[in-house]
């Protein structure tokens, strides 16, 4: 039987691995002309503003990338039956 820690605990942990991986990893890095397309195209007011948002996707893309992959892994070849 599965304990209601366990269900609280591996998503925590995975989330915890993609915040990680988001310091350690580049995040994506504008040219001058994209950043001014993107500036007026979602109306920030500086340039400031768009690296937060841009920071905050980059961490909940690489979480669930990584959530899936090590969920996938887990269920695949360590899950106890």
């Amino acid at each position: 039987m599965k304990s209601h820690f366990d269900t609280l605990l591996f998503p925590m942990w995975t989330l915890m691995l993609g915040f990680l991986s988001a310091l350690l990893l580049p995040a994506p890095q504008f040219s001058l002309t994209l950043t001014r397309r993107l500036m007026d195209l979602f109306h920030f007011s500086d340039l400031s503003q768009m690296y937060t948002l841009v920071f905050c996707l980059w961490f909940l893309l690489l979480g669930a990338l990584e959530y899936t992959l090590i969920r996938f892994i887990w269920r695949r070849y360590f899950r106890i039956q």
